[in-house]
């Protein structure tokens, strides 16, 4: 006899409903496609994200009051209400940008001398400066980012785009997660928070070989592997059903499944090899330094076309390589990093759409404002959005020109 759902959710609430709901969806394929709400052009999100934190007013943001009070201190009334443990306001010089911005497009979008290939792509994005954060450190900002809430626990924007549309290749991740290192944050941020833990991001490797062990080790036949997997599958369920509330095990079982179907899946889509030189080009891959991060884009672009819903790449994980080394030089430090990023991200913009792939492409960073090229790509924390809902070539809320905004 099953639970008297009906019931009991007037007593326990919509609570109870979502639980039924929950348990439903457990005897069906969690990751299966489901269709959106309202009709959409863009199928699949790439989040391209600036661990460390990117200088706005060096980059998307200028500040020409800022500029013309270089070198003085900050007033008593502009340093009003601003406290933070770590910076006395009342000493601390302001310093306009050392890089000189111009206009691009047709809206005369603003851009720094550090982005140029994304500022060549200034038509196709549109950028919104009004992004901010209470946080004043690097792990709440970025939970912040990816979550909506300077506190962990709660499932990251890759998780909900999962759990909600769920993917369109059963023989891939749903989630993909890239990186060249540790996160300030942890993996928190690409966690599925309270979400089934299925949901949650899986990692792929840097390198030019981002899966390991997609083939068996020698000796190991096919079904070999195939009659493990049933028992391993058989001992675990049984498991489960002592212990019905298991998320993790339920991940745990599919992903040993996901990664079976891996073998015969994954080879293809990370063999950059199939790529014309071309392309390979365009993404700076074989050249320093932009082969790492380009070579994560084009990844990107090939699990989009395969199916996958959402991909997550950072930049700036390894300590010395990394955006908040401006805290130490910040021309050498925003030099060096817009070097590695900029080509590659402009040529995900311009790959995708000469391919007619539909997504949705993030930049972000640690704190403040954010990019986003909606229908094809979206950029760094100063939001670039472009079509599908978000007006192509416009700046929304432009803060003050001296950056206390």
């Amino acid at each position: 006899m099953g639970f008297p759902w009906r019931k009991h959710s007037r007593r326990f609430g919509f609570g109870a409903l979502a639980l039924s709901s929950m348990l439903e969806a457990s005897s069906t394929n969690p990751l299966a496609p489901k269709p959106p709400h309202f009709p959409a052009r863009a199928k699949a999100v790439i989040h391209l994200f600036m661990h460390g934190g990117v200088s706005h007013v060096d980059t998307f943001d200028p500040k020409p009051e800022l500029a013309a009070r270089s070198g003085q201190t900050i007033s008593a009334e502009m340093a009003k209400g601003l406290k933070t443990n770590r910076i006395d306001f009342a000493k601390a010089p302001m310093r306009g940008s050392p890089w000189k911005f111009s206009r691009y497009g047709q809206s005369g979008m603003e851009i720094s001398e550090l982005f140029p290939g994304i500022a060549s792509k200034a038509d196709e994005i549109a950028l919104i400066r009004s992004c901010y954060g209470d946080a004043f450190d690097h792990a709440p900002g970025m939970y912040l980012r990816h979550s909506g809430s300077q506190f962990p626990g709660r499932p990251s924007l890759g998780s909900w785009v999962a759990y909600g549309l769920g993917s369109e290749n059963q023989n891939l991740p749903a989630y993909v997660v890239m990186s060249d290192g540790a996160m300030m944050s942890g993996p928190g941020v690409y966690s599925a928070g309270f979400l089934p833990a299925i949901y949650q991001g899986t990692v792929f490797r840097s390198g030019q070989y981002p899966v390991l062990n997609l083939a068996n080790p020698k000796g190991v036949t096919d079904k070999a592997q195939r009659n493990s997997l049933d028992l391993i599958a058989e001992l675990n369920q049984r498991h489960l059903e002592k212990h019905p509330d298991g998320s993790e095990l339920e991940a745990r079982i599919a992903s040993y499944e996901l990664a079976f179907r891996m073998q015969s899946s994954a080879p293809d889509v990370v063999d950059l090899s199939k790529e014309t030189e071309a392309t390979k080009k365009l993404y700076g891959i074989g050249e320093q330094p932009t082969d790492d991060f380009g070579r994560k884009c084009l990844l990107a672009r090939r699990l989009v076309e395969r199916g996958v819903r959402f991909i997550q790449l950072y930049s700036g994980t390894n300590i010395g390589e990394d955006w908040d080394d401006a805290h130490n030089d910040l021309q050498t430090s925003h030099t060096k990093m817009c070097k590695k990023t900029d080509q590659p991200a402009a040529a995900l913009v311009k790959d995708l759409k000469s391919q007619g792939q539909v997504s949705i492409i993030m930049i972000m960073h640690n704190y403040g404002q954010a990019l986003e090229v909606c229908d094809r790509i979206n950029l760094l924390q100063h939001a670039v959005h472009q079509q599908d809902g978000v007006a192509v070539r416009q700046l929304l809320q432009k803060p003050s020109p001296a950056g206390h905004a």
